[in-house]
């Protein structure tokens, strides 16, 4: 199969996106540079190409809103976060706000799968309350149909 839809082809998809996003952020080169980078130097057999594209593209045309809905749920400046808790929360944020077909529970869980990897010690815990937080307001109906009254 060229390019696998399937759960694991998409958190491949979301790790790569996660690492094109680190290196954008710390290198401000030009997303089609990073782009090509990554889909030449790196094993994208199983890789849901569209979504790594369509995730790389979303995120990146979208930083100053996905950093001002962020905002609210962070205790600190968005510049203070590490830089892999910050692609993180921007990455699910994007996933949040633009892609219903994904429920808010796989954008959370992903989130928090990332940051245990690639992440410092607890920034599971900190990127779960984010992205939860986060989840009530761009998906309210969803996240309010599955949740107990707080």
């Amino acid at each position: 199969m060229n390019n696998p839809s399937t759960p694991s082809a998409r958190r491949k998809a979301r790790r790569f996106t996660l690492q094109a996003l680190y290196q954008w952020q710390l290198a401000g080169a030009a997303v089609s540079d990073i782009e090509a980078q990554f889909l030449a130097n790196q094993d994208f057999a199983k890789v849901d190409r569209e979504y790594f594209h369509d995730l790389l593209h979303g995120v990146l045309g979208q930083v100053k809103t996905l950093d001002e809905q962020l905002t609210p749920y962070l205790d600190r400046r968005v510049e203070e976060l590490s830089q892999v808790e910050k692609a993180i929360l921007r990455l699910g944020a994007f996933e949040l706000k633009e892609r219903q077909d994904v429920p808010y529970r796989v954008v959370i869980n992903e989130g928090i799968e990332l940051a245990k990897v690639f992440g410092a010690e607890d920034s599971f815990k900190y990127v779960n309350g984010v992205l939860d937080k986060l989840a009530r307001q761009l998906r309210y109906a969803e996240a309010s149909e599955r949740r107990p009254r707080d």
